[in-house]
């Protein structure tokens, strides 16, 4: 079985002061909110139950999902992080116990609205037995970079602005680098793993960017370039939530 889990416990400071009454994934775009349109992107690909993570006006989206609950094609299963807000990281790994039953766990963040093929990523994720596949552009500007050797396993990262590298010792030459889009499927053997990391660096609060590039020598973690043209929009910036909101003023 494939599972899915959205991050949308965010509290989307870029969208102020849209997200001073509202959480990010309540947003509209076109007359639906992300969060829904990424639950109905997940369900169309296959994935039957979703786990969405919330903390900032959690109980807004833990109503919308209650009111809609009849018309969304899957199972929805909130991870509640009230009480702290986890980042990426540290949710996934609150939300492990939700999740380790499945085959493979599509992650995917609220305010991303892409239309490429998450079911052709999960495919290929299966097919290499990858731990962890992330799906990339090479070609998107972006100042942070993963860095990625020529088979597409990851290495680590650079930030271009600062020129810093991590893990702390990498050399950079000759990896490619390319742009994280905030979608990644990943197998539920890396739960142990996360778990360990958060014990070692005694952090709850944690991104999964961060675990990946610090257990990339350790973990097999490959990069995924979907097949273009395919849209892709990071809704929690301004200008970004503008655009989309033109793509789909009729949908």
């Amino acid at each position: 079985m494939i599972k899915g889990m959205i991050f949308a416990a965010g509290l989307g400071t870029r969208l102020r002061p849209l997200t001073d009454t509202m959480p990010k994934a309540m947003i509209e775009v076109g007359r639906r909110p992300m969060l829904r349109r990424v639950i109905d992107s997940m369900a169309a690909a296959g994935i039957a139950e979703i786990v969405v993570n919330v903390h900032h006006f959690a109980g807004m989206v833990a109503d919308y999902i209650e009111r809609h609950r009849d018309e969304i094609q899957a199972r929805i299963i909130i991870s509640d992080e009230s009480d702290l807000l986890l980042d990426t990281g540290g949710g996934l790994l609150r939300a492990a116990p939700l999740l380790e039953d499945s085959d493979a766990v599509v992650l995917h963040n609220a305010d991303i609205l892409c239309d490429a093929d998450l079911a052709l990523l999960t495919e290929m994720h299966l097919f290499t037995g990858a731990d962890a596949t992330l799906m990339t552009d090479p070609l998107r500007e972006s100042s942070r970079r993963l860095l990625f050797d020529t088979d597409f396993r990851l290495h680590g990262r650079i930030n271009l602005k600062s020129g810093a590298i991590s893990p702390t010792g990498l050399n950079a030459e000759g990896l490619h680098r390319a742009s994280f889009q905030g979608i990644h499927v990943v197998s539920p053997r890396v739960f142990p793993a996360l778990a360990e990391y958060a014990g070692a660096t005694a952090r709850e609060v944690f991104s999964i960017t961060d675990f990946y590039c610090d257990t990339a020598a350790t973990l097999d973690i490959r990069g995924y370039v979907a097949e273009r043209p395919s849209t892709w929009l990071d809704v929690g910036r301004p200008e970004s939530l503008a655009e989309a909101r033109r793509l789909y003023a009729e949908t």
